[in-house]
């Protein structure tokens, strides 16, 4: 019989931005196709732009009836694809984030932020404090994208070079163990 932990942790990745056009689909795709090379990680792509969260009535505490609260469930980390909108998150991200409560709780959250010269630093410095609050735990690693507009092709792909991947890789190695760690102490100390 096997087990959740005999399986391979479960990885959501979201796309925090609903914007038309945008290029967090772009930057998310690339990302899940590279982390996809792993033997390590399942990935599942999550883009609220297809997904119907409504902004008012959100109950305190949480909602596990959204249309993304399963997956969020049983995902055992999380990367957050953001750009940096005004210094900040995209509201629909916050909104999203604000659907939910135990979904996030003790798991492991990492970056990939994009913006102007910032590359969404300031986005991801935020979150931090928001996924605290939610009883997430945000990785030291990420990977952060100035200017991504710079790095697509014809088709609107975002062309990586070596200090990108490595960057992923590194994103993806420490959410790969705390994964693991934080699904292992949650098995133990609900």
């Amino acid at each position: 019989m096997t087990t959740q932990e005999d399986t391979r942790p479960t990885v959501a990745v979201l796309v925090g931005s609903v914007r038309q056009p945008r290029l967090g689909r772009s930057i998310a795709d690339w990302f899940v196709a590279h982390g996809s090379r792993r033997a390590d990680l399942d990935l599942d792509l999550v883009d609220l732009a297809e997904v119907a969260l409504p902004f008012a009535d959100t109950p305190p505490g949480g909602n596990s009836t959204s249309p993304i609260s399963a997956r969020l469930a049983v995902a055992d980390a999380f990367v957050v694809v953001t750009p940096e909108y005004n210094h900040s998150f995209p509201a629909a991200l916050k909104n999203a984030i604000d659907w939910h409560y135990r979904e996030w709780a003790r798991k492991p959250v990492a970056f990939v932020s994009y913006g102007a010269s910032s590359g969404g630093i300031r986005a991801v410095e935020q979150l931090r404090l928001v996924f605290a609050e939610v009883q997430a735990a945000t990785t030291r690693s990420g990977v952060v994208l100035r200017a991504p507009w710079e790095r697509l092709d014809a088709d609107g792909r975002l062309v990586d070079d070596e200090p990108l991947r490595q960057a992923a890789d590194a994103t993806l190695s420490e959410l790969a163990w705390w994964a693991e760690a934080l699904r292992t102490a949650r098995r133990v100390r609900p």
